[in-house]
């Protein structure tokens, strides 16, 4: 049964740009890029763009595996000066260029809070409406990942990754 209709919206450090919160055990980011969508996508899905925007200042992000096809994996690592290296990866379940892309997402030192993470792509008058939904398999797991502080890394994530759209060339 779908709850997401009768539980209610938390906001989880929703910033003036990004929209953070969460509905029953799934966490959602809402964010307006001034830049097509097909510029958005290549942000997301080109290995050499995503180290410039993925991650907080600070951080140097390694691109290690990115085969952008239905089952091709990806895997980043994070590194910082103040803390040991940390890896993300996952698999695509999903690609619809340049609309929607949906793929797991496993934060190493937590293999068992492993998301669903559905983005979605809307074009209007130019700009681009990112919706982001990852799917935990309870709240439990949810909890467990924002006590990383993940919402505050990708509300900074978002920000760089405006700077670098817009530097993208059309």
């Amino acid at each position: 049964m779908d709850t997401t209709m009768t539980e209610p919206r938390i906001d989880r450090g929703s910033t003036p740009a990004t929209a953070i919160y969460s509905i029953g055990g799934s966490l959602y980011f809402e964010r307006t890029f001034d830049a097509p969508r097909e510029r958005v996508w290549q942000a997301f899905t080109d290995p050499e763009i995503v180290p410039r925007w993925w991650g907080k200042h600070g951080t140097t992000t390694v691109v290690e595996e990115m085969d952008v096809r239905v089952g091709g994996a990806w895997r980043y690592v994070s590194h910082a000066d103040d803390r040991d290296p940390v890896a993300f990866f996952g698999e695509y379940l999903e690609i619809d260029r340049p609309g929607r892309l949906v793929y797991t997402e496993i934060f190493e030192p937590f293999p068992d809070a492993a998301s669903v993470v559905t983005q979605r792509l809307d074009e209007e008058q130019g700009k681009t409406r990112l919706t982001v939904t990852a799917r935990y398999d309870s709240r439990q797991t949810r909890d467990i990942v924002l006590g990383t502080g993940m919402e505050k890394g990708a509300a900074v994530s978002y920000d760089r990754l405006e700077d670098v759209v817009a530097a993208l060339r059309p």
